[in-house]
């Protein structure tokens, strides 16, 4: 789909390598420019205890940064400089995530880049956008933009989104921005600088949460697994045989449906639980009611009867169950990334049919 396209790469960690992954799976030639001083991005090391020290990349490293050319240039350096820009003068994407500061030192900034190429489309990601001189960390915007606060099972056991969800919610307000400049450069021929901030993509991210705060007045709290405006959706219960499921019942007739599954019709026209309203008043009551009735039947059998009344549930699975499905397995791609061998799994979810 990108054959064509030229993509240039000079952002670490994960938000830019994210966003260079959507170009590099759809067929772009993507180049990431690494540091030969520092070792090249600083996740090529982010190693677990179990990984193998002398492979030259990460699990972590090779989930974003597959199907890419890595090449090591020092762009303070004259001659390493002149081979960037011969680079970036051919350019149709140039992916950074540079400190302001750091700019000018490296070449990279945005009226130099435009002077090289004036068709050049310069995506830049930063941390704050007010605070420009602060470098970002996910942990850190999940925690400033009230992720962390309403993450957890109470106030005392707050939880961050086990992967760094900030990073990819900034990759892909990036993707979308550079798609549309794109797009626009298709007509205008002009290129176009395209900067977010993992900030505004943490809060953009809030959605629902956003507005009962600005609309209801209401600050979302932990609730675990819960949902602050649903029940039961989101409890978590134990079955006969140990595994685990989930309810996700969203309207009265779900859960009336829920309730004839269960054969517990009294639930359903128990005042208290009839309205939405009132089952997310009394969700503890419910739950107490329904974990009762579930522990005494099997997980893979209820969940057939459930599906069978529509009603949305599912399994709890583990992450190695989660990629053992037969979609999980059509996703994971093997490659090499420095001569090592990699597993990841596919960065693009989406299929296009063209007529």
């Amino acid at each position: 789909m990108f054959k064509d396209l030229l993509v240039i790469e000079t952002a670490g960690v994960l938000a830019g390598p994210a966003a260079g992954l959507f170009f590099a799976e759809l067929g772009a030639r993507v180049v990431k420019i690494e540091n030969p001083h520092s070792g090249g991005d600083v996740t090529r090391k982010w190693k677990l205890p179990t990984e193998d020290p002398a492979n030259p990349v990460s699990a972590y490293f090779s989930s974003v940064n597959h199907a890419k050319e890595h090449r090591f240039l020092d762009l303070t350096q004259a001659a390493d400089r002149a081979a960037f820009d011969e680079l970036a003068a051919q350019a149709d994407v140039l992916i950074s995530n540079h400190m302001d500061k750091d700019a000018e030192k490296l070449g990279l900034g945005h009226e130099r880049l435009r002077k090289l190429n004036a068709r050049l489309i310069h995506g830049h990601i930063r941390g704050y956008a007010e605070d420009p001189a602060r470098p970002a960390y996910d942990v850190v915007l999940q925690a400033e933009s009230g992720y962390m606060g309403m993450t957890g099972t109470d106030a005392a056991h707050l939880a961050k989104v086990p992967v760094a969800l900030i990073d990819i919610l900034a990759a892909h307000q990036l993707k979308e921005g550079l798609l549309l400049a794109l797009m626009q450069r298709a007509t205008s021929g002009k290129g176009a600088y395209v900067e977010v901030s993992l900030e505004e993509a943490a809060l953009t991210g809030l959605v629902n949460q956003a507005t009962n705060w600005l609309m209801a007045g209401q600050v979302a709290r932990p609730l675990g697994t819960l949902h602050p405006n649903i029940a039961p959706y989101g409890e978590v219960f134990a079955c006969l045989d140990g595994g685990r499921i989930v309810l996700a019942v969203g309207s009265d007739a779900q859960f009336r449906s829920l309730c004839a599954v269960l054969g517990l019709p009294e639930l359903a026209s128990d005042a208290r639980f009839r309205t939405n309203a009132g089952r997310v008043g009394n969700r503890a009551g419910l739950a107490e009611a329904l974990a009762a009735q579930l522990a005494t039947m099997e997980r893979d059998v209820l969940l057939e009867q459930l599906r069978a009344a529509n009603v949305p549930a599912g399994a709890v699975r583990s992450i190695d169950e989660a990629l053992g499905t037969s979609v999980a397995k059509r996703m994971v791609l093997e490659g090499l990334i420095d001569g090592s061998a990699t597993r990841r799994i596919s960065g693009n979810a989406f299929r296009i049919q063209f007529h």
